[in-house]
This record gives C-alpha cells, sequence and structure tokens, in this order.
C-alpha cells in the first residue's frame, strides 16, 4: 500500500478535485436527466411520478421530434464539412499559398497575421450578436442582402429568406459556417506553421504542385486535428439552439421548418411544462452525439504521423 501511494499518491492527489468537479457537475446532471426521463416530471413541481418507458414511445411516434432529427442529420452533415474545407483552404492559402519568396521555396501570403484576426473576429462576437445581425441582413425589407441583389441588377433573386421553408434552414447553416471558420483558420494554421518546410521543399523540387502537397503532406500531418474539430463541429451542428430561436419565425419556422432538437427541449419544457419528455429528447440527443462521436473516431482512425 505504501509503495502505491508512493507512486500515484501524488497524481491521485491532484486528480481528486478536478475529478471530484467533474462528476458533480457534467456526470450528475446527466443521470438526473436519465431518471427525470422516465417520471411525468413538468419542470415546475417537485412531485412526479414514474411513468416507465411512456416518454421514449411517445418519442418514437412524433412527428415532430423525427422532423428535428432530420434537420440535425443535414446541419451534422453540411456544417462541419463547409467549416472544416474552408477553414483547412483558408489556412493552406495564408500558410503555403503564397509566391516564392528569396531563399524560400515556399511561403505564406503577405499580412497572413492580419488575415488571421481578420478570419477569427467572428469568433469573439456573441452567438446573439451574430444571430441578430444576419437577422437584419435577410430582411426582406429592408435588408442587407436583397439591397445588395437589387442594387446590382439581380432583383429575381431577391427572396423571403427566412420566411422560406426551403431556404430557412440552408441561411442558419450559413451563419453557423460564418461564425467557426475563423477558429479553424487559426486553429489549422497553427498546426501547419508546425510542420517543417523542408517537406515541401522536398515535393515541390520532386514537381508536386500545391494540390498534391496538400493531401500528400498537409492533411495526413494535421489529420488528428481535423479529426478533433470533427467532433467538436459535429456537436454544435446537434445543437443550433441559439440561432433557432434568435432567427427564425415562429421560432422552429416557418412550418417546423427550422425545428431542431435543441429547440425543440426548451419548446417542451418551458412551453408545454413538459419537462420529463423534453429530458427524454436530451437522452436522445445524447445517445446520437455519442454514436456520431464514436463513428468519426473510427472512420477517422489511422496510423499515426510523426514528424
Amino acid at each position: 500500500m505504501a509503495q502505491w501511494f508512493r507512486k500515484y499518491g501524488f497524481v491521485t492527489g491532484f486528480l481528486v478535485l478536478p475529478v471530484s468537479l467533474y462528476a458533480v457537475f457534467v456526470i450528475s446532471p446527466f443521470i438526473q436527466a436519465i431518471l427525470y426521463s422516465f417520471t411525468d416530471w413538468t419542470g415546475l413541481s417537485s412531485d412526479f411520478k414514474m411513468v416507465g418507458f411512456d416518454n421514449y414511445d411517445w418519442l418514437l411516434h412524433d412527428d415532430l421530434f423525427w422532423t428535428a432529427v432530420g434537420h440535425n442529420v443535414l446541419l451534422l452533415l453540411v456544417v462541419p464539412l463547409v467549416t472544416l474545407g474552408l477553414g483547412l483552404f483558408f489556412a493552406f492559402m495564408l500558410n503555403v499559398g503564397g509566391r516564392g519568396r528569396k531563399n524560400a521555396a515556399v511561403s505564406g501570403v503577405r499580412g497572413s497575421t492580419f488575415y488571421k484576426v481578420v478570419y477569427f473576429f467572428p469568433q469573439v462576437l456573441s452567438i446573439a450578436i451574430v444571430a441578430l445581425l444576419f437577422q437584419f441582413t435577410y430582411n426582406p425589407r429592408n435588408g442587407a442582402l436583397n439591397a445588395f441583389l437589387g442594387g446590382i441588377g439581380l432583383d429575381s433573386l431577391e427572396q423571403q429568406w427566412l420566411a422560406d421553408p426551403q431556404l430557412a434552414l440552408w441561411c442558419l447553416m450559413v451563419v453557423m459556417v460564418w461564425c467557426n471558420v475563423g477558429f479553424y483558420v487559426v486553429l489549422f494554421s497553427a498546426g501547419m506553421s508546425s510542420i517543417p518546410k523542408d517537406f515541401y521543399e522536398a515535393a515541390l523540387l520532386d514537381g508536386a504542385n500545391r494540390i498534391t502537397t496538400f493531401f500528400r503532406i498537409t492533411l495526413p500531418l494535421l489529420w488528428d486535428t481535423v479529426q478533433t474539430g470533427w467532433i467538436y463541429m459535429g456537436i454544435l451542428a446537434l445543437d443550433a439552439f441559439a440561432v433557432v430561436q434568435i432567427m427564425t419565425v415562429g421560432p422552429g419556422g416557418p412550418a417546423d421548418s427550422t425545428q431542431v432538437l435543441g429547440y425543440y427541449v426548451y419548446t417542451k419544457t418551458f412551453r408545454d411544462g413538459q419537462a420529463g419528455r423534453a429530458t427524454s429528447i436530451g437522452v436522445a440527443m445524447l445517445i446520437v452525439t455519442m454514436i456520431f462521436a464514436v463513428i468519426v473516431s473510427k472512420l477517422g482512425r489511422r496510423e499515426r504521423l510523426e514528424y
């Protein structure tokens, strides 16, 4: 025992407090939510009774729930792909896409530091501020987007952006991408700056172009970072509560075209007073998130490259 304490006691002493805080403030709420999902709790009273799997049976037969799931899946497929793709592209252009300079076969563009600050700027804004700005931008009467289209003679392209069920969800995706792409530009730029320039110079001497160097050198060496970013963006796409709450008609409309699981939990809890059913939706979100994280981890697993 004394030998074990000498070996692990120091580390254990440092872990006790953070693990305890994590258990109390993260694990405990999850366990409580799972327990409440088997009750008829209204969220407003301390009185409730166990109803077994009734909430989950309701969930499986609720059309609006499956509509929200479909929207979240679409967000899950589009938002991470576009955000990470643009982040990789801009980061590669900033760090490797510049013209060759004296004594440097590979270099970034001039003023790359300034561009990184510009790209990162949306990240420092509150999502509430961003959503309000884009809500004004999409305004069909005096919004900047329709005004711009009209100003350049493209009046036929003017739309009722957030009032059109076919366009509303796509408009939200644009906002989510715009908010987050700058963070990944900076993140990927930091990773690319640590890749030895010798790799690029050797590839260019062998006749490789910039597209080849991106897929053969940059992407493989940044794969762990890309995989982690994909999981984070997937979790964000499974939420999307703020932009739906602030920007959309209803909110969640028009005609439930922007309904997502996060906002459905909110309405069930605070509008309908059905916290038991709301927690069952939350448990479904937890399961979907875990499945997504496992799938991304499994599909993205590859041999680690060292340099």
